[in-house]
Formats: structure tokens, C-alpha cells, sequence
């Protein structure tokens, strides 16, 4: 992987979270405080956080990353489907750093360089990351919670079990000895009446619970469920189980009718966490 100049801006400042930093941080400490304190006794090695707008999804994607509060990691890899490009394979993003309204992230070069070297149909380039907002969405708070980090920006345009697996694999490989979290990014159902968002989305509750990743896939595979970031969560429970996860925990389920009141068609976010006990 060729070392490209260059900085993501920000694509959705302003739209699906506040692009002023100050309400920014408000904000997102609003969410953390108003959760109940629910420690995880171990180390987290992944976590599973939604990436709708701040006012649908924020208050599960709090309940996602409050526990990191205290922790100490040098490297986080964020894994998030792809919205708005279709390519084949697994795409890390090859410039300096992402930007946001908090600042400026470095990637972990270095790390993303190994991880395109080792993985199959793993490529290095700017495909996928440009106007993606489920990435994006996941920095804010990871700057707010955590501080200081290097990324490792990974978008995937094809999910299919093989490439979740490989990813996967190949992240537990060069994260085991370091201080490393995996995100997944992903949202649940959508626009169900809430009553089967409901069902559906328990399902993949259900599977989260059992770490149980090649139930889940087969439930996605023959539409038992719906998870636009299936092949992320996937792959982030097979790096975690890989780096040492015995546990796992889901940590908050809403859906969008929730907070809008609507519940004719709504869309299902979950927080979850993978660790050892």
C-alpha cells in the first residue's frame, strides 16, 4: 500500500450529527450520562454500535461505547458496510487521517499496510470511504470516549461470510498483542411496523447473545433477520473471539419509533459488546 496524501473531511457534519464541536461534545455527553453505569468486567475487544443520526441512534450508540470509558487503546479498527459505492472486496482506506468536528484521527499506516498485505480480496484505497457516513458516524464518539488512537478505516462494498472471515481473522492476527478495538458499524430491520422490527431484530439479539457469528450469518442468508452491517459484525465477533472473547453482551436495543413515536416503519439499533470475562 502506497502512502497517499491526504485527509477525509468530514461528509456528514452537520446532517447526522452536529458539525459545531462544542454542541458536538454536548451532546454526545448527554448521551453517556444518561445511562446507567454498566461496567464490563474484562477486556473489550469489540463492540457492535448503530450509525443512524445522532438523534435516532445516539442513545444506543452511547450505551455501545460508555464501557470504553477508563480503557487505554492505541488502535481501532472500524469496520461499516458500504451505503453509497458497490465494488467487490474489502476496501482500507489509504490516506493520513479522518477528519471530524473534534479533530483530526490519524490512520494507523502501518497496520493498514500488514492488514492489505495479509487479507484476501483486501485492498487499499480511498473506495467507499469518500460520502460514507457509517464510519464516519462512529469517530465522534471514539475521540470523546477514548482520546488519543490511531485508526484503521475499513469499509466493506461485498459481504459475504468468506470475506467477513478473512477479515476477521486477519484483524485478530495483527491486533492480539496490542491494545486494539474492533467497532462494527451496522444498523438492524428497517422500516417495519415496530411489532416485527421487533421480532426480527431480537433474532440477531438472540445470536449476539450465544456469540454465536455462523448462526447469525445463516439467519441473514435466508432472511430470518436484516443488518445492513452483517458482514462487519461478523467479522468484528471472529476478531474478537480470535483476540481472546469469551463473553458478549448486548448492551441496548431501541428502534426508531422510540424517539420519533412513529411505529409504522421503523429501523432497529443495537449496542453490543464482545469481551473476555
Amino acid at each position: 500500500m502506497e502512502a497517499v496524501e491526504g485527509t477525509r473531511k468530514p461528509a456528514v457534519a452537520g446532517m447526522f450529527y452536529p458539525s459545531n464541536p462544542t454542541e458536538l461534545k454536548r451532546q454526545i455527553d448527554f448521551f453517556l450520562e444518561n445511562l446507567e453505569d454498566n461496567p464490563i468486567d474484562g477486556d473489550i475487544y469489540a463492540i457492535v454500535a448503530p450509525h443512524a443520526g445522532y438523534m435516532y441512534s445516539g442513545q444506543v450508540a452511547a450505551a455501545a461505547y460508555k464501557p470504553l470509558l477508563g480503557r487505554d487503546y492505541d488502535l481501532v479498527a472500524v469496520i461499516s458496510p458500504s451505503h453509497r459505492e458497490y465494488f467487490d472486496g474489502i476496501s482500507v482506506f489509504c490516506g493520513e487521517s479522518y477528519e471530524t468536528p473534534l479533530g483530526k484521527i490519524p490512520v494507523a499506516t502501518e497496520i493498514c499496510q500488514r492488514l492489505v498485505d495479509q487479507g484476501d480480496k483486501i485492498f487499499s484505497s480511498w473506495l467507499g470511504h469518500g460520502e460514507e457516513h457509517a464510519l464516519e458516524v462512529q469517530l465522534p464518539f471514539l475521540q470523546r470516549v477514548l482520546g488519543d488512537f490511531k485508526l484503521i478505516p475499513v469499509v466493506m462494498g461485498e459481504q459475504n461470510y468468506d470475506y467477513s472471515d478473512s477479515l476477521g481473522e486477519t484483524l485478530a492476527k495483527l491486533l492480539r498483542h496490542q491494545q486494539a478495538l474492533v467497532v462494527a458499524s451496522s444498523d438492524l430491520s428497517h422500516y417495519y411496523p415496530a411489532t416485527e422490527a421487533e421480532r426480527l431484530d431480537e433474532i440477531v439479539q438472540q445470536r449476539l447473545k450465544d456469540f454465536d457469528y455462523e448462526g447469525l450469518w445463516d439467519d441473514i442468508e435466508l432472511r430470518r433477520c436484516e443488518a445492513c452491517g452483517a458482514g462487519p459484525i461478523v467479522a468484528a465477533m471472529i476478531a474478537a473471539k480470535k483476540m481472546g472473547a469469551n463473553k458478549s453482551s448486548v448492551l441496548m436495543y431501541r428502534h426508531s419509533g422510540d424517539v420519533t413515536g412513529d411505529r409504522t416503519a421503523v429501523v432497529g439499533y443495537l449496542a453490543a459488546a464482545f469481551y473476555k470475562g
